[in-house]
């Protein structure tokens, strides 16, 4: 009779780490076979997600939404980018989770329950645009690691939670105070309990703004599993990269954050332009802070077929990370011309914009919309790629959508 082999301890532990649970007669599993609970599950029942959502990748896992899916004045759950660096956790019992602020400029090691923040503090709600700083990097040349967004990884929730401003100054912080930096409970691809997948933060001036929130709610109801239930920090504007799901801890630092992702070229760009290809010195690169202007034509979908003589109606979202959208114009002559939008007022500072319009064609034939939107501060977004850099980060290129006039 063959004999056979069986896996070891050590795989054992590891393999019990990714599903969260101890593999019970582990000791009998053979080796070679493959877990079932480690196969890809269907993602879109998995997360409530829509059909038409792109997966990226499944570990960890990432997905993004077409334009077209981002309509919404307000992105539902199911249209939502779903931006991991680790594996997401169990979900946890609500009752038993604390929230603990500590650091080197912490006046003391204080910690929170849910019940706490909900009953304590004065529950804050706004709407803020999320984006994954490398949101368009499939467009970049030498092509840039990572997943390879095209642009749906944004989206404009309803959040609701804790200012972070009022729990800190409840906390206590010291004069020496510079850094926020959050630790959360997902775990890490290896397994290993003593890796973080992402730790990152922000400044003091960014963390103290009125919009930002230790959230508990998206779009009124408990934040879905994958977007960090039961608490989560949200920092409009920024690259989603700094608001950390799944929080458990937040540090007060007397220094910039040196967390899991915070060096190197993770979410950082070159402080000065670069030619394609080029190596960059961590001593040369800068962390990305507010997020560039950028538009998203949401309807109709790319690739509308409509009669000659028919007017067009169209709209989309813009948005400018800190600061305002000022203007959106259109062109549908591959930018030669430039013709005004209607532009709306966000709900709130850091919502993203809604703009539209109305065109016509002057014949037959094939066109491209294209939309281009300016900040407050007289910046427009470029026609083409914007500047390379190693990681392919802030792609804010006009977006564009193909019709045909028939």
């Amino acid at each position: 009779m063959e004999r056979r082999k069986f896996v070891g301890r050590s795989a054992l532990l590891s393999l019990g780490s990714l599903l969260g649970a101890e593999i019970v007669f582990g000791n009998r599993l053979p080796e070679g076979l493959s877990l079932l609970g480690l196969q890809d599950p269907d993602p879109f029942a998995l997360f409530d997600k829509d059909p038409e959502m792109v997966v990226l990748n499944s570990r960890p896992w990432n997905m993004e939404a077409q334009a077209h899916l981002l309509d919404d004045p307000v992105t539902p759950n199911k249209y939502m980018f779903i931006r991991n660096n680790g594996l997401i956790p169990e979900k946890p019992d609500p009752t038993k989770w604390q929230l603990t602020i500590d650091g080197e400029a912490a006046r003391q090691v204080k910690s929170y329950s849910l019940e706490d923040l909900k009953k304590k503090f004065r529950p804050h709600t706004y709407r803020l645009t999320l984006e994954c700083g490398g949101n368009g990097r499939s467009e970049f040349n030498p092509p840039a690691s990572g997943n390879q967004w095209t642009v749906g990884a944004v989206s404009c929730a309803s959040w609701t939670g804790v200012r972070l401003r009022d729990l800190l100054e409840d906390a206590g912080y010291t004069t020496n105070a510079v850094y926020i930096g959050y630790h959360a409970a997902d775990r890490h691809l290896s397994g290993d309990p003593g890796k973080e997948p992402i730790s990152r933060g922000v400044p003091m001036e960014k963390a103290l703004q009125d919009e930002t929130l230790v959230a508990y709610q998206m779009n009124g109801k408990d934040i879905p599993m994958a977007h960090g239930y039961p608490l989560r920090l949200v920092a409009g504007g920024w690259p989603a990269s700094a608001s950390g799901k799944w929080i458990t801890r937040l540090s007060i630092r007397d220094r910039v954050h040196d967390g899991a992702k915070m060096t190197g070229d993770s979410y950082r760009v070159p402080c000065e332009p670069v030619a394609p290809g080029t190596k960059v010195a961590d001593s040369d690169m800068c962390i990305i802070e507010s997020m560039p202007v950028k538009s998203l034509i949401t309807y109709p979908k790319t690739g509308a077929t409509l009669p000659l003589g028919s007017s067009l109606p169209f709209r989309g979202h813009a948005w400018a990370g800190e600061l305002r959208v000022a203007r959106v114009k259109y062109s549908i002559d591959f930018g030669s011309t430039w013709e005004d939008c209607s532009l709306e007022a966000p709900a709130n500072r850091l919502a993203w914009q809604r703009f539209s319009g109305e065109v016509r064609f002057p014949q037959k034939g094939y066109y491209e919309l294209w939309a281009r939107a300016e900040d407050s501060e007289g910046k427009a977004q470029p026609m083409v790629l914007p500047g390379w850099n190693p990681k392919g980060y802030l792609n804010n290129a006009c977006h564009r959508i193909a019709l045909k006039i028939t």
